[in-house]
């Protein structure tokens, strides 16, 4: 006999109803495991009970969003929580703006120019090579500067086929570029 509350059905109360003791019921269960979760993938004490916090504020915020015909609550939680670690690690590596260059940057010098001129010219080439499928959501993805799913929404393929195709196709220019 299984013990476990269906943590599903304590979602769908705090979706409908609001309610505060499924919530602490999710709370109580997650929290923790989210926080241990973020520990093993190298955060910092800190670090992973902000971020359980941060999920755990999530689940109350956008319980709406959760589909259980998509995945189990545990799978929605842990989308969320490693999502807001590659967010922390994200803005870790942003750069302070103290730490910016301030004021004109020097003229590169020409082998620099010509270097850099080569890996357009190789670049384009190797976007020339890629399938047409690949390229295409390549150019959408980072010369349109939309996101995976701005280009699922905009061609109507599903949002696993483009991360897939874009994937493969970074793969090979990464290859083409080596």
């Amino acid at each position: 006999m299984n013990d476990e509350p269906d943590w599903t059905a304590l979602v769908l109360r705090v979706r409908d109803h609001g309610d505060r003791a499924a919530f602490a019921a999710l709370f109580q269960h997650f929290a923790p495991r989210v926080k241990a979760f973020l520990m093993k993938s190298g955060a910092s004490a800190s670090l992973a009970e902000e971020c359980a916090q941060d999920v755990m504020a999530t689940l109350w915020q956008k319980a709406a969003l959760f589909d259980p015909t998509r995945a189990s609550v545990a799978t929605w939680v842990f989308t969320i929580a490693r999502n807001r670690r590659i967010d922390a690690l994200r803005k870790a590596r942003r750069p302070e703006p103290e730490d910016l260059p301030w004021g004109p940057e020097g003229e590169p010098d020409a082998a620099e120019a010509m270097a850099l001129q080569e890996d357009v010219s190789r670049l384009g080439k190797a976007l020339a090579g890629l399938p047409e499928k690949q390229r295409a959501l390549i150019e959408r993805a980072y010369f349109g500067d939309l996101s995976h799913s701005e280009i699922a929404a905009e061609t109507g393929l599903p949002l696993g086929t483009i991360k897939s195709r874009i994937r493969l196709a970074l793969d090979r220019l990464r290859h083409s570029m080596s």
